[in-house]
């Protein structure tokens, strides 16, 4: 089985979603994370695509 970033993000959002809900002071560095990973992902594709 090969995961990919279409099988990670729900994992990462239910994760980050019972993560919240615990701790809600935990929203920002969540919130920060997944965009830096997100972005970062986004770069990643967009230099392969130019490739």
């Amino acid at each position: 089985m090969v995961l990919t970033t279409a099988h990670m993000t729900p994992l990462f959002a239910l994760v980050a979603g019972i993560a919240i809900l615990i701790v809600p002071r935990l929203l920002n560095y969540i919130v920060a994370a997944y965009l830096i990973v997100v972005g970062l992902v986004g770069l990643n594709a967009i230099h392969h695509f130019i490739r």
